[in-house]
């Protein structure tokens, strides 16, 4: 395990003290705890969107005459 040393806000030493508390563990384990959970969270891949449709904007509520129009389905 690595030391190092953080500056926080006194209402926020208090939260983490009474947090612990709580928990029955250290204000140490629930920094830790916290910092591994936002390290897990910025690793996983976010899917992006990508748009690769071309066609009409209005496809989807007039599909029926795209259809009726096209050879959709046609042998």
């Amino acid at each position: 395990m690595k030391k190092t040393s953080i500056y926080i806000e006194p209402d926020v030493d208090v939260a983490l003290a009474r947090r612990a508390a709580s928990e029955g563990t250290t204000k140490a384990a629930v920094i830790r705890q916290a910092l591994r959970d936002a390290a897990d969270a910025s690793r996983r891949v976010k899917p992006r969107a990508r748009a690769v449709f071309s066609g009409p904007s209005d496809l989807a509520s007039r599909v029926d005459e795209y259809l009726a129009d096209g050879d959709f389905g046609a042998s």
